[in-house]
């Protein structure tokens, strides 16, 4: 069905009500990889039963988490296949660390549609709120959805989000378990392109793929790691745009650099000529910034 852009644009979505636990956080966090140490103090705080620390990209599956069907895309006047859809971004903005375990209220609305001819974009914005009101995450999101252009609306903005010309200030190698994408399809996200080797390659892919939402986890978790002493409590915000897909089995490269209080990179997959992966990455320190 064509967008009907006077529907779509501005529109608000019903609010979705969730809960969380601290049990649904340690398997998220295990499904990035944490506790690869299982005696190192900084990967036990993602795992502890008492009241673990939180990475904000806990906020892309928090409320779908205990899902088990197929998501559809459809919002007022707008409905696409699945498999037209492709994640094209994903930002967090946390006033305050995430609590481990609690309820909230969930309301998205579409803030721009964008006619890339051959393709639109979709934008989203998704307030979080607790029982009280008090809001816990605001989530900006982007798809990118195929053959669905051509409907007369603005091309949109070019956003990229450049890396300085010089060596990164950070660099560091993730190895992907070959059940990776295992793991993190317990996190809510149940499509077979992750999980069914005959899905995959009806899709084009010699073998199912890693979730685009868990490379971008796995990265910011490193980036904690590395530029705040594993403390996630510190995170501001953090966001990256989706380049290319990921295998069970690769090691990923996280590159960095230091800039303007924050800290922005990319992540290349070497064993495949530095294939770009996620372009884009900006980290951002709650309070003063990172230096």
């Amino acid at each position: 069905m064509p967008i009907d852009l006077d529907t779509a644009l501005g529109a608000e979505l019903d609010p979705v009500e969730f809960s969380w636990a601290s049990s649904d956080v340690q398997l998220y966090h295990l499904a990035l990889g944490a506790g690869a140490d299982p005696i190192d103090p900084r990967e036990l705080r993602y795992l502890t039963d008492n009241v673990p620390q939180v990475l904000p990209t806990f906020s892309s599956v928090a409320a779908s988490f205990h899902m088990t069907e197929l998501p559809r895309v459809s919002f007022p006047g707008i409905d696409i296949e699945l498999s037209r859809v492709l994640h094209a971004s994903e930002a967090v903005v946390v006033p305050a660390p995430l609590p481990p375990s609690g309820s909230a209220r969930a309301v998205t609305r579409i803030t721009d549609i964008w006619d890339k001819a051959k393709a639109a974009v979709i934008l989203t914005e998704t307030t979080v709120t607790d029982p009280g009101g008090t809001v816990l995450w605001t989530i900006k999101r982007s798809i990118f959805a195929r053959g669905e252009g051509g409907f007369g609306g603005e091309r949109g903005p070019s956003t990229v989000v450049a890396t300085p010309d010089r060596e990164p200030d950070i660099q560091t190698d993730i190895s992907v378990l070959p059940q990776q994408a295992l793991l993190y399809r317990m996190c809510g996200d149940r499509n077979p392109l992750h999980s069914d080797p005959e899905f995959a390659s009806a899709a084009g892919f010699p073998r199912p793929i890693l979730h685009g939402l868990c490379t971008y986890g796995m990265t910011c978790k490193a980036l904690v790691d590395a530029v705040l002493d594993g403390d996630a409590s510190r995170v501001g915000g953090y966001g990256a745009r989706f380049a290319g897909v990921v295998f069970p089995g690769e090691t990923i490269r996280v590159s960095a650099w230091q800039a303007d209080g924050r800290y922005v990179g990319v992540v290349t997959v070497p064993g495949r000529d530095g294939a770009v992966v996620l372009s884009g990455i900006e980290l951002t320190a709650a309070g003063p910034q990172i230096g």
